[in-house]
């Protein structure tokens, strides 16, 4: 867990440093108009920290396995309205979330990072999988999408 909580750690740091560095206009600008603006992925990467704490809390105690329950991620950053929303809150509001995965992380016993939850499709994996997978996640949103210079 050491890795996951040291990358989580080091978006932690520099995401208000790379999100202060853009522009208006690239922080808000849609490549599509179905696909989300910077702010929108950012604004993804809080509902994505807020519904994964909730799950990371509650396999250690629910029935297992413990069954995911997903969410409607463009309701979720629409209903939101994150593009409207000033960046600093939506910054502010990352990296507060993910300070609190890394506690619960952090305070975690051992024994229960292989409790067992169900991701759907027949699937069934372990909290730990789970933890690795949240990291991976925001990687690939942030490399992928957020560090894509618009041409």
């Amino acid at each position: 867990m050491k890795k996951v909580i040291n990358g989580i750690n080091h978006w932690i740091d520099f995401i208000p440093e790379e999100f202060n560095r853009m522009t208006e206009k690239e922080l808000n600008h849609r490549p599509m108009p179905h696909k989300w603006s910077k702010k929108e992925i950012l604004g993804h990467l809080c509902d994505s920290a807020l519904n994964n704490m909730n799950r990371f809390i509650k396999i250690q105690y629910e029935v297992q396995p413990y069954v995911i329950q997903s969410y409607n991620q463009d309701q979720w950053v629409l209903v939101q309205n994150y593009q409207e929303r000033p960046l600093d809150e939506i910054v502010n509001l990352f990296c507060t979330l993910n300070k609190q995965i890394i506690h619960i992380i952090t305070n975690t016993p051992n024994d229960r990072f292989s409790n067992l939850c169900d991701i759907g499709n027949n699937q069934i994996k372990t909290m730990e999988w789970l933890i690795k997978d949240y990291l991976d996640h925001m990687e690939h949103h942030i490399n992928n999408q957020i560090l894509i210079k618009k041409e």
